[in-house]
């Protein structure tokens, strides 16, 4: 049951609220909604309530709001009809002699067209949608932070230390070293490590151990930021395997969660950041994994995969092994005030924005690969997971997922929210609306390239399936 649930929720919630956002706007500034509708095609179900009509329609890859438009034939192939076409007659089921067309005789006022509304009002349409998605990922991180409280690192000792080029001085910093005070205030957390790092402006960072002081100079001319020396530190992570993702390397190769890494190749690894430094050159190779498993050793061979991953230090794109295994969680719960949830749920919502326009780049520089893409098949996988290992996962997911459809809304691709605005922008530059033909063209390019990229990683999802299955099948 669970596997029918999970993606519905997921999908259904995140396309929901943004359609939602779009016709409380068209609302507000009186734009006539004769539909709003989840999902593309034709309908399942349907029911009208007062001048809109609501539908559940066959393909769930998104949703629409229809408002009163002059440019209602250029998108009529992709909403399922145009209104005239699909106009109620007198006798036919749902007809209305006082409503206004596609439900009745009566025309639409001027008024109340989409074009006839200023283009700060028809922006305000075209972003309310990516507001509500972010709206819903923030209230979503800023409830779950006050429900389940913080999650708090209580270790000190440090486990890797990648020092920046323009910071040679934090090398002098060891793993395994544990961090006793930041800048003469005493820690007793990694909560409180990072807290303090970040909180240092221009000055220098004083990082205390009880062998050593190690002082980094921040935020002048040819200095590292605070925020570049956070990062920079691991934390100590015991080599446990917490989750494996599925269809990675990971569980190709035989890993599981709970497993005790010993030894990666000859090399004995004693926390995660040595397995993460054995496994990142090492993408396409055969590394033999020995792991405690039920007070036995047994080894396993494991492919790590390359990926594209921003280095720390210098910010550039690589490419690094990753076998798809994260580690157990040894982290505890604080308490949470509302004002604190709210200022992590935003803390988390901009981190969760900023890694997403990272990937959006590398792909468009070619320093990140389309088989790194997950489409929908990978997404309602990920959801039963999630489902599976409580409501938290669960609503993580939906957060994540509500910010990937803000952030990818605005890219400038016509049938998009930011392809929309561009279109929309351009015309009030120009002085004249586009002409039909050349808008239905604008279109039609922007429902290729959707699917385009629908099909690459709705193939991806396919192919790791396939490597899944023949993994089990054959070892």
């Amino acid at each position: 049951m669970i596997a029918y649930v999970a993606p519905i929720l997921v999908f259904g919630l995140v396309i929901f609220v943004h359609e939602l956002g779009h016709f409380i706007a068209a609302k507000l500034t009186g734009v006539y909604t004769p539909r709003f509708s989840i999902g593309f095609g034709p309908a399942l179900l349907r029911a009208r309530r007062g001048e809109t009509e609501y539908v559940l329609a066959l393909l769930p890859l998104g949703g629409y709001v229809r408002m009163a438009s002059r440019h209602d034939a250029e998108t009529a192939f992709i909403e399922g009809g145009s209104e005239e076409t699909s106009a109620l007659k007198p006798g036919d089921a749902g007809y209305d002699p006082e409503a206004m067309i596609p439900f009745g005789p009566k025309s639409v006022p001027e008024e109340r067209w989409f074009e006839s509304k200023s283009l700060p009002a028809r922006l305000f349409i075209m972003i309310s949608g990516v507001t509500m998605n972010v709206l819903l990922a923030f209230t979503v991180l800023t409830t779950l932070g006050m429900w389940y409280g913080e999650v708090v690192i209580g270790t000190r000792v440090v486990g890797a230390v990648r020092a920046p080029a323009s910071a040679p001085a934090l090398s002098a910093l060891q793993a395994g070293d544990t961090v006793t005070a930041i800048n003469g205030v005493p820690v007793r957390n990694w909560n409180e490590v990072r807290d303090r790092i970040d909180a240092v402006g221009v000055g220098t960072l004083v990082i205390a151990t009880p062998h050593r002081e190690v002082r980094v100079p921040v935020g002048g001319v040819g200095q590292p930021s605070a925020a570049d020396i956070g990062p920079a530190i691991d934390f100590f992570i015991p080599p446990v395997i917490g989750d494996v993702v599925p269809g990675s390397p990971a569980v190709r190769g035989g890993l599981r969660g709970g497993d005790s890494v010993v030894t990666i190749g000859n090399s004995p690894v004693r926390s995660w950041s040595q397995l993460q430094e054995l496994v990142t050159p090492s993408a396409g190779k055969e590394l033999p994994f020995v792991v405690m498993r039920g007070g036995k050793l047994r080894t396993f061979a494991v492919h790590p995969e390359a990926m594209q991953q921003k280095d720390p230090a210098t910010k550039t794109m690589r490419s690094v092994g990753k076998i798809g295994a994260t580690p157990a969680d040894f982290s505890s719960r604080q308490a949470m005030g509302a004002v604190e949830a709210a200022r992590e749920g935003a803390r988390q919502t901009w981190m969760t924005a900023t890694k997403i326009v990272d990937v959006v780049h590398g792909l468009l520089t070619r320093e990140v690969s389309v088989r790194q893409l997950g489409g929908p098949i990978a997404i309602t996988r990920a959801s039963v997971a999630a489902a599976q290992s409580g409501l938290e996962s669960l609503f993580l997911l939906i957060a994540i997922l509500s910010v990937n459809v803000a952030v990818l809304n605005l890219l400038p691709i016509p049938i998009l929210d930011g392809g929309q605005i561009v279109i929309n922008v351009a015309e009030a530059v120009k002085g004249t609306p586009f002409s039909a033909r050349t808008r239905e063209y604008i279109l039609r390019f922007g429902l290729v390239a959707i699917l385009l990229i629908f099909a690459m990683s709705t193939f991806n999802d396919v192919a790791n399936g396939v490597k899944d299955v023949v993994a089990r099948w054959f070892g």
